[in-house]
């Protein structure tokens, strides 16, 4: 295709054109004229939190084939082609080592806030001050709350949530304003600190993700916008192409960084984010999070020697469940196909009911930033009253005689078996799911070879709460996330399954536990094989291969004859357009003819255009792009006459370019190829990025 902004001709009387100040209010104008009038979407604010309603616009994916394009990669050397390779590579592992950093601060601070909260409870419990522990507790989880939700209503909206639903969109095509901003990346790490160490029901996985994507998107242009680095290198990725590369390495460090699992984050990335993947994309994303497993192993022996305070020491495998063999025979495949049905069923059903919560969190948050603070603080407070009261309701069990008295009852904030308010030689199974962080209550509720650990009335209870708490959690002004939720109610009603099948089966209840965390994810995900690969990277056993696969595929079957995946439904509340690889049924009958009569009109440019002309189209309409054509050329054979030539299409950035530099003509002619290369360069027809 031909780039024709070479063919303006300029008027007499409108020789100078229009001013080169950034500032002058008629050039802005010709940037984004009536965009916000006509391309905002006033029913979908752009996050749930209540962020401002902003235009939408997409991203050029597609290589400009202009003569300026072609030439400067015909011109480059063998030494600039290796540079634009070796600049790839490097910001691909810069990616994975800054998130893999920042992972590290995340966890740390995290594991040493909980945990000290949760030891200073505990002092008080031992005192019986029950209620000087019950204000401690909710007093710290009000106050991290209040700081993470300030942060997010005050300063980046855009940090609400988990942040995945907006890369599933930019990666699909659509540019969202300062989800990916530096301001963005601060709140979002420290309100992530905040939000988790508060105990709120969200994990910190979503949230990493959004991290990941935020470093590689200020990497490719190089850092925030009042302090980009000029590196000369950086002009190679001006195009929105290898951002978008760039960003999908930044999301699968995420998900490495979240679960330690490499494969599963490269294979994350593949299946729900990326729409457009290519093959050497493959080895850059798989390059990033091997990056990220190297950093966390590094911080992990560090860590070993007690060097980094009340951080767990849990290795690189989160929920370690390799110490159990797993044996099982045609009837038990009864019971897991029955965890693959309630995932789905159950999955899709919190799906439908989230949708509901976040429709009236919407009209709640619209009516402006106190109540986004006060939503945020209620949900705070009631997530502490559950967690400290309702382990006063479960009898306290007598510790079994072959364990060490050391690991039975404990009063850490470690241990499957913890003492809270029950005398020696007795626990609070309750408490140890509750009063601990929720990565330590996936590891106990997992744990194998405890079939007697947990009672059915405290499955319930926990089940019954992480359901209310998941719903009503998300979608508060903070970044959350939802895998961690999911999987702590699919485990819950797995291990009680487990519990119903104990006499029947060989499996272990920890098992069924992953099983039942699993389908649940699935159902309301709609993922599969990330999801399995991630599962068998967390649990370090690959003989629940077979049978993870099965829960996965049955409870996404089921799942989807019910409605879309969670991601999915988010997207449309948030009023993202997304664009699927497949058009809907009805698109196929429809021919360009039945399109001649669209509103509005397109509206084309001629090979050769007065300056007036472009500036009152640039000025009236909305559009990025205008077709340039020639009329009255001389018809092919077969042709009506009058017959019109199409030489390619024009962007409204590349007209205000020729504007701006005033490269106007007196005659009316073509304008010749060597001619064009003086005046512009493609550096100057390069995309800025998001911002």
């Amino acid at each position: 295709m031909e780039d024709v902004y070479k063919l303006v001709e300029a008027e007499p009387a409108n020789m100078e054109g229009p001013e080169e100040e950034e500032d002058d209010p008629e050039c802005n104008n010709l940037h984004q004229p009536l965009l916000k009038r006509n391309r905002t979407l006033s029913s979908s604010p752009l996050a749930i939190v209540g962020a401002k309603v902003s235009y939408i616009e997409s991203l050029d994916y597609e290589i400009n084939e202009n003569d300026l394009f072609k030439q400067d990669w015909r011109s480059r050397s063998r030494v600039q082609v290796l540079q634009y390779i070796f600049l790839k590579w490097l910001l691909a592992f810069l990616v994975g080592l800054l998130t893999g950093g920042i992972a590290t601060l995340i966890n740390l601070s995290v594991e040493n806030i909980t945990g000290y909260k949760l030891l200073a409870v505990v002092r008080y419990i031992e005192q019986e001050r029950y209620l000087m522990g019950f204000l401690y507790m909710a007093g710290a989880n009000f106050l991290l709350t209040l700081v993470a939700a300030v942060l997010v209503v005050c300063f980046a909206p855009t940090a609400a949530g988990p942040g995945i639903p907006e890369i599933k969109a930019y990666l699909n095509g659509v540019d969202t304003p300062n989800m990916f901003g530096a301001t963005t990346l601060f709140v979002k790490i420290i309100g992530s600190i905040g939000a988790v160490s508060a105990g709120l029901d969200l994990g910190k996985e979503g949230p990493l993700v959004h991290i990941g994507s935020c470093i590689a998107s200020l990497l490719g242009q190089g850092g925030p916008d009042n302090y980009r680095i000029r590196w000369r290198w950086l002009r190679y990725f001006n195009n929105d192409r290898d951002r978008r590369d760039l960003i999908t390495c930044g999301s699968s460090s995420g998900v490495c960084a979240a679960f330690r699992a490499p494969v599963g984050g490269v294979l994350f990335a593949l299946e729900e984010v990326a729409t457009w993947w290519r093959s050497a994309l493959l080895w850059r994303t798989f390059f990033s999070t091997a990056v990220v497993v190297v950093v966390l192993r590094a911080v992990m022996e560090y860590c070993k020697s007690g060097n980094c305070g009340l951080f767990g020491k849990g290795g690189l495998i989160m929920f370690d469940v390799s110490g159990v063999s797993v044996r099982y025979h045609v009837v038990d495949i009864i019971p897991v196909a029955v965890i693959g049905v309630l995932g789905g069923l159950l999955g899709s059903l919190y799906n439908y009911v989230l949708h509901q919560v976040l429709k009236v969190y919407n009209v709640i948050n619209k009516k402006g930033k106190l109540h986004k603070l006060l939503l945020s603080l209620s949900v705070s407070i009631f997530t502490s009253v559950c967690l400290y009261g309702l382990p006063f309701l479960a009898k306290c069990r007598p510790c079994d005689s072959s364990l060490a008295d050391s690991s039975c009852p404990t009063n850490g904030r470690e241990g499957n078996f913890k003492q809270f308010n029950c005398p020696n030689g007795y626990y609070n199974d309750l408490a140890t799911l509750l009063l601990t962080t929720n990565d330590d209550a996936v590891r106990n509720i997992f744990s194998i070879n405890t079939s007697s650990e947990f009672n059915v009335f405290s499955l319930v209870v926990f089940f019954a709460l992480y359901c209310i708490l998941g719903l009503i959690t998300f979608g508060i002004a903070v970044p959350s996330g939802l895998f961690l939720p999911i999987i702590l109610m699919g485990s819950a009603y797995g291990r009680l399954l487990g519990l119903a099948m104990g006499p029947y089966t060989n499996i272990d209840q920890g098992l069924y536990a992953v099983l039942g965390a699993a389908s649940l994810m699935a159902g309301s995900m709609r993922m599969t094989v990330s999801l399995c690969v991630i599962f068998l990277e967390l649990t370090n056993n690959l003989l629940l291969l077979p049978i993870t696969m099965l829960v996965l595929l049955i409870s996404k079957t089921v799942g989807d004859c019910f409605n879309p995946s969670i991601y999915e439904i988010i997207l449309e509340l948030k009023g993202l357009p997304f664009l699927d690889a497949h058009p809907e049924a009805w698109m196929r009958n429809i021919t360009v003819g039945e399109l001649a009569d669209v509103k509005p009109a397109v509206v084309t440019l001629n090979g050769i255009e007065k300056v007036r002309n472009i500036v009152e189209v640039l000025k009236n309409t909305t559009h990025n792009g205008f077709p340039v054509v020639d009329s009255g050329v001389t018809p092919p054979t077969g042709s009506p006459n009058g017959a019109t030539e199409l030489h390619g299409l024009i962007l409204r950035a590349h007209l205000i370019l020729a504007l701006k530099k005033k490269w106007f003509q007196q005659e009316r002619r073509r304008t010749e190829e060597w001619e064009v290369r003086e005046k512009f360069t493609s550096i100057d027809l390069a995309e800025r990025g998001p911002q």
